[in-house]
């Protein structure tokens, strides 16, 4: 998946679950519950707890609180 992360169209490609941790973790630009939710699904994902489509819905949501959006466009 790739977020687009600002007006100018600055991308980012997030190919795996740790990626998206890290990010969630060291450089979200907001602090708050979607984030917060994220993160706690993508670890349970990491520790085969929950689907990954689960931990991936909850990045999403935080991706689109923080203000970034998905490229439709990738292939």
């Amino acid at each position: 998946m790739t977020l687009v992360l600002s007006p100018q169209g600055d991308k980012q490609k997030f190919s795996t679950i740790e990626q998206a941790d890290h990010w969630l973790r060291r450089k979200w630009p907001l602090a708050d519950r979607k984030r917060d939710a994220a993160i706690a699904l993508v670890e349970a994902a990491m520790n085969c707890l929950v689907p990954v489509a689960e931990a991936r819905r909850a990045f999403v949501s935080a991706a689109i609180t923080a203000g970034f959006r998905v490229d439709r466009k990738e292939g």
